[in-house]
């Protein structure tokens, strides 16, 4: 243990761990896409998709936090994702961002964007978008003191994002299999957090 604590303070630890290196690592993708479409090695089906699914990935992990802190509650890792967590919701909405950029670079006409948004698996998404669009811009210490106890309560707002983006994957894409096994990852975790603290209350009144 003392090793482990002595390796977790190291300098090399605490560079690994800084939040500039943890932006660098999670932009690697985007500046692989974006060269590969820039190159033509993609086309933009692929960009398009991997940057959605791996926003969607991204937003799984920062919701998964707290159902991981619930099951490994003195795990150092946890203790780091929690720390970093703000830092993994505004990369989820960044990559959802450039999903959005690769979509509209493709169909710049307002006209064709706005008639495609009429469609329950667009306006889904875009919807979706604004409400995480919310969420990055109040990732931040000075929201977090501006909005006090209401800081939270508008953070909630992500379960309801969380909803219309698997509604916008599934019911937008062509096979909606992959879509369906992250929405049943979340709700697996989301369940684990609700059942936890239930069966430790339980437990604890049936040791008094």
């Amino acid at each position: 243990m003392k090793v482990f604590r002595t390796l977790q303070s190291s300098p090399l630890a605490r560079l690994l761990t800084h939040p500039w290196v943890l932006w660098i690592v999670l932009a690697l993708p985007a500046v692989y896409w974006l060269y590969a479409w820039w190159r033509e090695s993609m086309f933009y089906g692929q960009v398009l998709h991997l940057t959605g699914d791996f926003a969607v990935q991204l937003l799984i992990v920062t919701m998964a936090v707290t159902p991981l802190r619930l099951l490994f509650p003195k795990a150092a890792w946890v203790r780091g994702l929690l720390r970093r967590r703000r830092h993994l919701g505004v990369a989820a909405f960044g990559y959802s961002l450039l999903h959005t950029v690769v979509y509209i670079q493709r169909h710049p006409e307002l006209a064709f964007i706005l008639e495609d948004a009429s469609e329950f698996a667009m306006w889904t998404g875009w919807l979706a978008f604004f409400l995480m669009l919310a969420l990055a811009l109040t990732s931040n210490d000075a929201a977090v003191r501006l909005l006090g106890r209401g800081w939270k309560r508008l953070h909630r707002v992500v379960y309801l994002a969380a909803a219309l983006v698997f509604v916008h994957w599934i019911f937008s894409a062509f096979d909606p299999t992959v879509g369906y096994i992250h929405l049943g990852v979340l709700v697996a975790l989301e369940a684990l957090r609700l059942a936890l603290p239930f069966f430790a209350r339980r437990g604890s009144a049936t040791r008094s």
